[in-house]
């Protein structure tokens, strides 16, 4: 280890490290005051090299990831604030430790999927699209008629695109059961109620 005038370690400059002009004089030039000489070339004093810090982010190990049950009872509740809240619940967005390439989310029950509700003209004017994938295959009908007709599948359908588009969103989508009625039959796991009043419908 080289040392400098002044005592102290010397090491080799990082890439970007900007030099003082005094020290550049001095790696440049022979003094005249004595001591040890110019430094090497390509060498300057520790104490001016940047600090360098470890990384500190964690990342959550498949067996330390908790899931908890949550129940969600869908009446009177609109049907995309209801499901934007589920979304970022099997996500695990709630949670310190999300990450977003692991699914650190929960699993979510709905029940009560034939009493929710779409505000404004929705139910006739927004639609919902099914293509077979051949030409000429697009299909399309009113979201009031595919809540009429399968509520639970139209809320699953509006909670799916909001989950990513790849196999860790269905990944996600797994952690999700959804029930028109009012019986589900994860007593088992004791889920607890999930109260989601800000997605209640305002009534006039």
């Amino acid at each position: 280890m080289t040392h400098d005038p002044s005592g102290g370690a010397v090491g080799r400059p990082p890439q970007g490290c900007r030099v003082p002009r005094a020290v550049v004089a001095l790696l440049s030039g022979p003094t005249d005051r004595g001591g040890p000489g110019p430094l090497p070339a390509g060498w300057l004093p520790t104490a001016i090299q940047p600090k360098r810090y470890p990384v500190s982010t964690y990342t959550p190990k498949a067996g330390e990831i908790e899931r908890a049950w949550h129940v969600v009872d869908a009446e009177g509740l609109v049907l995309g604030r209801l499901a934007s809240e589920v979304a970022a619940i099997l996500r695990g967005k709630h949670k310190p430790i999300f990450t977003p390439h692991l699914d650190t989310g929960d699993h979510v029950v709905i029940v009560n999927t034939d009493k929710v509700v779409l505000t404004g003209a929705k139910a006739s004017d927004k639609m919902v699209y099914d293509h077979s994938g051949y030409p000429g295959g697009l299909k399309s009908r009113a979201y009031g008629d595919a809540l009429a007709d399968r509520s639970d599948e139209a809320v699953r359908r509006t909670i799916r695109g909001m989950l990513p588009k790849n196999r860790l969103g269905r990944q996600m989508l797994s952690k999700l059961k959804v029930y028109r009625g009012p019986e589900h039959p994860h007593e088992a796991q004791q889920p607890q109620p999930l109260v989601i009043e800000h997605a209640r419908a305002r009534t006039a």
